[in-house]
């Protein structure tokens, strides 16, 4: 007699066919008309990618820790892995496919700081628990490398939960680098997260969020400061219920071949009155091969909210260059001066001092080939 198959083995066995089905993402599939990843990536290379390696780094005590890879998953990892699924291909291809990954639960009222480190090529899934009150700050920083990774998270937030994660990617040429984040945040929780892209040959974040419960809060951020590099961030927030917010600040600038993505959709429930979201992205061109693509958008099914986008992209203002020239600051810095100041009130949402340092340290390494 067969043992009946496992809800998460369920999961995993529907992940694989909605692969199939969707393939690999190409520029006519709406979300991934800017980044074709298809023509730089076939299907056999997502389902052979092997494992990405990962380290958590720092672990604070009472924090709960399951390697994925060591099979006989705990009841709290078969409920929670694979239930925020987005229907995505590539979040379906990392459920499917990956062959690592942990799972971090953090208790009531818990707290702490966690560091990831991911590197190499092929698939992790994560998963994150918060329990009812925890607050965790998780870090999460990337190897340069070569290749294909595709790594699948998804955090689950209890009632009155804070989270604060930060993704730092530094550039790497030629990386096809892809993470999709799924998240759920409940009743007066509130996510923070904050993007800081340096571009690969091809590198996407995708964020999907769902304001599930009255008070939820999400503020979404980031910055890319890109040569010769792709980097896309594409967000789509829900506001599932009532009197809940989010906000939305992504800062590019672009030059040499770079091309610098985002797109933020913001979709207010029928119902989901008093709900508050803002929107703005805007991009700094410095090359006429470079390009940004800025498409935020709102979808909304109630009455009573106040929701606002906007988008701008240009070049630097050529009479503040002219009057920090004119103070006997050589060209080059003045131009790093101004770029930096573009970007600096999205690396400013950053509320970890010492996270936010190595940001701007990252920022302005980018900045030096681009002035």
């Amino acid at each position: 007699m067969n043992a009946p198959i496992s809800t998460l083995d369920a999961r995993r066995a529907k992940a694989v066919e909605a692969f199939r089905v969707k393939g690999v993402p190409h520029r006519r599939v709406e979300e991934w008309k800017y980044s074709d990843l298809h023509a730089v990536l076939g299907a056999d290379k997502v389902e052979q990618a092997g494992a990405a390696k990962w380290a958590v780094e720092t672990l604070p005590r009472g924090v709960e820790l399951f390697d994925l890879a060591a099979g006989n998953p705990p009841d709290w990892v078969q409920q929670r892995l694979g239930s925020l699924s987005n229907t995505g291909a590539m979040e379906a291809a990392s459920l499917a496919f990956a062959k690592s990954g942990f799972a971090l639960r953090v208790a009531k009222n818990g707290s702490g700081e966690v560091r990831v480190r991911f590197s190499g090529e092929g698939q992790a899934r994560v998963l994150v628990v918060l329990e009812e009150s925890a607050a965790v700050t998780l870090i999460e920083e990337a190897d340069e490398f070569s290749g294909f990774q595709n790594i699948g998270v998804e955090l689950v937030l209890g009632p009155n939960a804070r989270l604060t994660q930060t993704r730092l990617t530094p550039k790497a040429d030629q990386a096809i680098r892809i993470c999709e984040i799924a998240a759920s945040v409940a009743k007066d929780a509130v996510y923070r997260a904050h993007i800081a892209d340096f571009g690969g040959k091809l590198s996407r974040t995708e964020l999907h969020i769902g304001l599930d419960g009255a008070g939820a809060e999400t503020h979404l951020s980031g910055v890319g400061a890109l040569n010769d590099g792709h980097a896309d961030v594409t967000a789509h927030v829900v506001h599932a219920s009532g009197k809940t917010r989010s906000t939305q600040l992504f800062k590019y600038v672009a030059g040499g071949h770079a091309r610098g993505v985002y797109q933020g959709k913001v979709t207010v429930a029928e119902g989901a009155n008093g709900s508050d979201s803002r929107q703005t992205a805007k991009g700094l061109l410095l090359g006429n091969r470079a390009e940004i693509d800025l498409k935020p958008e709102l979808e909304i099914l109630a009455d009573d909210v106040q929701c606002a986008h906007g988008a701008a992209i240009g070049d630097l203002d050529a009479e503040s260059l002219f009057y920090l020239r004119s103070r006997g600051i050589p060209e080059a810095e003045a131009r790093a001066l101004l770029m930096r100041a573009f970007i600096g009130d999205a690396v400013d949402q950053i509320e970890s001092e010492s996270v936010r340092a190595s940001v701007w340290q990252a920022v302005d390494a980018a900045l030096e080939g681009l002035s």
